[in-house]
Parts: structure tokens; sequence; C-alpha cells
């Protein structure tokens, strides 16, 4: 099965978020996932942030997917964030991004993450995934999205 779908429900799928900046948005991303999976803010955004300094998980083509380990974490999780206005990401096109997927992954776990990561940079690559994500108009029809790749 879609590996992507099963760690994506509709409440860590955010549409048209404002942000700054690439900080703004990690830290965003952190709240929503301690939110809905009771996990602490601030270490989800210091393992996302360190992680970032250690080379850009932008992709290019107005993608990121940012992701980390997270201690405590039993299995992978996701959030999509499609941005209101595209922030700088350091991506490899210098182009700012606006697709985001963000995942977190347990510390024992690196198989499962591997193999969403490379699903995720799969779809991302295809230029109707990308068109169809900035064109959802909700939460639910952007997840359909990701439902409907082959994985």
């Amino acid at each position: 099965m879609n590996p992507i779908v099963n760690i994506l429900p509709d409440e860590r799928v955010l549409l048209d978020v404002s942000v700054s900046g690439k900080k703004r948005l990690l830290e965003e991303a952190a709240r929503l996932f301690a939110q809905t999976l009771n996990l602490d803010a601030q270490k989800i955004f210091e393992n996302l942030w360190a992680r970032e300094q250690l080379g850009s998980t932008g992709l290019g083509q107005g993608v990121a997917i940012p992701h980390g380990r997270i201690k405590g974490l039993r299995e992978a999780a996701g959030a999509f964030v499609r941005l209101a206005t595209p922030v700088e990401f350091d991506a490899p096109d210098k182009k700012p991004v606006s697709l985001v997927f963000v995942l977190l992954a347990s510390e024992q776990d690196s198989e499962t993450s591997l193999q969403i990561l490379a699903a995720l940079a799969t779809c991302f690559a295809e230029r109707a995934f990308r068109e169809d994500l900035t064109s959802a108009p909700d939460a639910p029809a952007a997840r359909a999205l990701f439902a409907n790749v082959s994985a």
C-alpha cells in the first residue's frame, strides 16, 4: 500500500499557510505535530532545524521535504504544507519553496523513512502532481493526490 497516505491524516494537511521564512515554517510544522501526536514542539523543531543545518532539504521546483528522527515516536508521521507565498529554502535550483512535506521518523526505523522519502521524491518530480497540489481546493483533495500515487 501507499506509504505516504498512511502517515498523512487530513488534520496534517495545511493549505495556503503564511510564514516569513524557513525557520517559521519548521516551527509551525513542529506545533502541528505536537498537537496531533502529543509530542514536544520545541524538540521537534530543534530536530528539524538541526537536520536543515546539515544541508537544505529543498529539492528544487518549489518543493522541500524537511525530515528528522524523533525520540519517542513509534512510527513515521507526515504533514503537508502548501505556502501562500513561497519562501527561500536554499534549494539547488535557487527557487523559493511553496510545497513542503515534513516527515518525522522514529529513531529505529530508517528503512521505512527512506522508502517514504523516495516515494515523495518520485511524486514531486512530476510536474502534473505539483500543479495539482498547487490547485487543490482543500485538505481532503490534497491528501487524495498523495493517496493516488503508486509507491
